[in-house]
């Protein structure tokens, strides 16, 4: 057992005794402190210890072609003063590697979303876009609340919009979540908490005006799609959500009793949709596809619609509402009601509201019905 004081110039010296694979140096200053060199010339640095239940262990410190001698004589004197006061380099060393990278845990949470979640393809894009290539590499324990909130304030800079921040805010927390319900080492803490966090503006809402639904009718009649003017119809006239209605099937429609059936809708419950007499018109005018059961399918798969994006982004430049979004003909569903007289519990009861503080948005337009129905009397009165 060859001992010596480990220095740096020492080590460029010191070799492999002759005929053997390896030669342990030990410092004669540090306790356990070793230098290991090879016949191969390699050379690494160990701390050499015995544990709380006796058992002699070796923590690697480094290479010494990657450490110089004074970093790992300072390391080993750490090391060495944590074994003193009961710790075991060692056991904290595996503890840590034991730790999963955050790609592992996303794949579980993904694998989850697919069979729990009808969001599971919005969660995906975020996870492959975003989420995964910069934390997927990264110990669970080495993501903090400073580096992700970091990250995200980074996201707002590039440009992604403030709720496209926050959804993948909420994905990254709710992965941590799981892996805390799957007891995964490493998700005891939750680094999207203590986040600060801007209030959100998502309230924006369009309604449209008769004329303008007018303009946009006949904008869609002349779409390429076939099947846009019949879409953007029965969502003016149901207030559908656009994926409910892409998704709608031929059996869930009764014409007789004039209701479509949404099995499962943003709530989770089935809800039935009264069709007006002019749904059922454009219900009757759509196309027929032999052994296709979808409402309004894609001609050309006959399948659901993924997108129809582009169609409709033509339409509104034609029609001359620029920044027109699809779920504003679920709002100009609304208005249209609201503004005919229809009270606020039926409207939200149409639309699939859970909460009447859903449907409370809209409490602005029936105040201009009620201020119409006044100024009605008043005149009434002065006459």
């Amino acid at each position: 057992m060859p001992k010596a004081h480990l220095t740096q110039a020492f080590v460029a010296n010191a070799g492999c005794e002759v005929g053997k694979k390896k030669t342990d140096w030990y410092d004669t200053v540090i306790s356990g402190f070793i230098l290991e060199r090879r016949a191969n010339g390699k050379g690494t640095y160990h701390i050499r210890y015995t544990d709380l239940s006796g058992r002699q262990r070796q923590y690697k410190i480094g290479g010494v072609d990657d450490v110089t001698c004074a970093a790992a004589r300072k390391k080993a004197q750490e090391l060495r003063s944590e074994v003193v006061m009961g710790g075991d380099p060692g056991a904290k060393k595996a503890l840590a590697r034991s730790i999963p990278f955050y790609g592992e845990l996303a794949e579980r949470h993904l694998a989850f979303a697919k069979v729990h979640l009808k969001s599971y393809a919005d969660q995906e894009a975020s996870m492959r876009n975003h989420i995964v290539p910069r934390w997927g590499k990264t110990r669970l324990t080495d993501m903090t609340s400073q580096s992700v909130g970091l990250w995200l304030s980074e996201k707002r800079k590039a440009g992604l919009a403030p709720a496209s921040v926050e959804k993948l805010r909420v994905i990254l927390g709710r992965s941590f979540v799981l892996g805390a319900g799957w007891d995964v080492p490493g998700t005891e803490r939750n680094p999207t908490r203590g986040i600060p966090r801007k209030p959100l503006a998502n309230g924006r809402e369009r309604f449209l005006s008769a004329e303008e639904a007018s303009r946009l009718r006949e904008a869609v009649a002349a779409s390429q799609n076939p099947q846009l003017q019949h879409i953007v119809g029965l969502l003016l006239l149901t207030g559908a959500r656009l994926r409910e209605l892409l998704d709608a099937k031929w059996e869930n429609v009764d014409i007789k009793r004039q209701s479509w059936l949404i099995p499962t809708s943003k709530t989770g419950k089935p809800r039935h949709v009264p069709l007006s007499t002019a749904a059922l018109a454009i219900i009757e005018q759509l196309p027929r596809f032999k052994d296709c059961p979808w409402l309004v399918p894609n001609p050309e798969t006959r399948l659901p619609f993924v997108s129809i994006k582009h169609g409709w982004q033509r339409a509104i430049r034609e029609a001359r509402l620029p920044g027109l979004r699809l779920h504003d003909l679920r709002h100009s569903a609304a208005s249209f009601m609201v503004n005919s007289g229809v009270d606020l519990f039926a409207v939200g009861k149409v639309l699939g509201h859970a909460s009447y503080q859903s449907t409370q948005r809209y409490s602005h337009l029936a105040n201009d019905t009620l201020l119409k129905a006044v100024e009605a009397g008043a005149a009434k009165q002065i006459t």
